[in-house]
């Protein structure tokens, strides 16, 4: 497996060996100091970025290389290169392609042509090194994943396809909770039931939010407003996701022991209240700090070639 571009990519033992790759980070962070030494990861963001673009960035600097952040405006394909040449070109310098830009089809087309791992770092679709993430900091506070519910409520988008994924191929239980015309695509939905049956888990896709907390050791929601949408658009998905806050009442409602956890940037009072995500139970800003090994344990599972993948 060269490249990581969606969880779905990933067979079950993939996601063992990364977490505990990541795991191993955490506690050595520079246990693998040369594998980059003297080359560089260029980073192309066409979105904006705090985790992500810093995270990863330590990463490669921890495997002792040296990242390159560029934006559209710095490379030739705002004047008409194509995807398949910068690929081909960056290819000859680097070890490695980070990107995070909006169509997974550019992010596809990057890795056809590309002789080097690339990695996706965010797009429309996906968001694999935030689920991979998620599980890390999952699996550090109860010790262990299966047997845990997890509970996503608001918009079923890149973060809600990439955890129902992860989750589902970590043998948990998956229950993900939208407004009518706002759940997940078609095809997460039928990987993650087809992986939640096989590997012991559940799945439960509903438009209740108490059903969806019930029994869940994990509570997660994202932002409800996405880059770039109008007016409009912010009216409408504001007031159609507002019964899906996770609030106190709601968190009331899961477990006892249940945690809180969202990818942030957070608005708070929003999708989330100021009480539950700056409060004793949530996760949040572990994630965060966790973002770092986790890359650091894709950016050495692909460049030592230890992915399988599926074929």
């Amino acid at each position: 497996m060269k490249d990581l571009l969606r969880i779905a990519d990933l067979t079950a033992d993939d996601l063992t060996l990364l977490l505990e790759l990541a795991d191993g980070f955490e506690e050595e962070p520079g246990s693998a100091g040369h594998l980059l030494a003297h080359q560089i990861v260029p980073m192309y963001f066409a979105k904006p970025s705090t985790r992500t673009r810093l995270s990863t960035a330590a990463a490669v600097a921890r495997l002792g290389g040296t990242p390159v952040p560029v934006g559209p405006g710095e490379l030739q394909l705002r004047r008409g290169e194509t995807i398949g040449d910068t690929a081909r070109v960056m290819s000859s310098y680097a070890a490695a392609i980070v990107i995070r830009t909006f169509a997974d089809t550019d992010v596809a087309d990057l890795a056809v042509a590309a002789a080097v791992p690339v990695i996706n770092a965010l797009t429309d679709g996906h968001h694999p090194l935030q689920a991979i993430t998620d599980l890390l900091t999952i699996q550090e506070h109860f010790g262990t994943l299966r047997g845990h519910r997890i509970a996503y409520l608001g918009d079923g988008g890149n973060v809600a396809r990439s955890l129902m994924e992860a989750a589902a191929l970590a043998g948990m239980d998956v229950a993900v909770a939208t407004p009518p015309g706002y759940a997940p695509p078609d095809a997460a939905i039928t990987f993650t039931a087809t992986e939640a049956d096989s590997g012991g888990g559940g799945f439960v896709l509903t438009t209740d939010p108490a059903e969806a907390v019930k029994d869940a050791s994990v509570v997660y929601t994202d932002v409800w407003l996405s880059m770039g949408d109008p007016d409009g658009e912010q009216a409408r998905r504001r007031k159609a996701l507002a019964p899906y806050q996770v609030n106190e009442r709601l968190m009331g409602q899961a477990r006892d022991d249940a945690v809180f956890m969202h990818c942030l940037p957070a608005h708070r009072d929003e999708e989330v209240t100021a009480g539950v995500i700056d409060g004793g139970r949530s996760l949040a800003f572990r994630q965060a700090a966790n973002r770092l090994p986790a890359a650091q344990a894709v950016l050495y599972a692909l460049l030592t070639e230890r992915l399988k993948g599926r074929r």
